[in-house]
């Protein structure tokens, strides 16, 4: 018997929806690394990328009351499927009982799709994350690897994009780049108008 694939996965009061397994960076820190799952869950490979209905009706088998938010956030970058990603969203904020939404990315989704999304996006999530992971386009390019060459500036217009939306616009890195690196990385989120979020390493 074919073994189900894990389209959605809990940590602690969240649920996580895992979409695709596509990215365009290979970040020197991923989780994907280091396993088959993210703290504790079952594998995340995914056999084939879902369809909407196989999303949706992974998200109709979870008590959406549960959960203090849904996280769009698995082992790809979720804008590689962004037709399925939107109407995930549309899709839960049909239901009563929906928490707040977040999307975490790399950030390129403009790059991936060959147009401008922040809007698109901005409109449906309550929250976007975005993977800054350094705050120089040198360590940029040495942490995440992207297979743009433009990537960093990229990942800048989208986040200037998000931060004119109504969701609230976050950056992150990880405590393992040094600190001179963070402290770039606050001064760019100041210029762009984001926040930062300084993530601790869990592997």
């Amino acid at each position: 018997m074919k073994k189900a694939m894990n389209i959605t996965y809990e940590i602690g009061n969240k649920l996580y929806v895992n979409i695709t397994n596509k990215c365009p960076c290979n970040c020197t820190f991923c989780i994907r690394n280091n396993g088959d799952g993210a703290y504790g869950s079952d594998s995340l490979w995914l056999e084939h990328e879902p369809s909407c209905d196989e999303i949706r009706n992974a998200l109709d088998s979870r008590d959406l009351s549960k959960y203090v938010e849904i996280i769009f956030c698995g082992y790809g970058e979720p804008t590689n499927h962004l037709d399925a990603l939107k109407d995930a969203a549309k899709y839960l904020k049909t239901k009563q009982n929906c928490p707040p939404l977040r999307l975490n990315t790399n950030g390129l989704s403009d790059l991936i799709n060959d147009r401008s999304t922040a809007n698109e996006l901005g409109v449906l999530f309550d929250t976007i994350s975005i993977s800054l992971n350094a705050g120089t386009k040198s360590e940029y390019n040495a942490v995440t690897r992207p297979s743009f060459s433009n990537a960093f500036e990229a990942m800048q217009k989208f986040t200037s994009d998000c931060v004119k939306t109504p969701a609230r616009t976050v950056m992150t890195v990880v405590d393992v780049i040094p600190k001179s690196e963070i402290d770039a990385s606050s001064e760019l989120c100041k210029k762009l108008g984001a926040v930062l979020r300084v993530r601790k390493y869990d592997c």
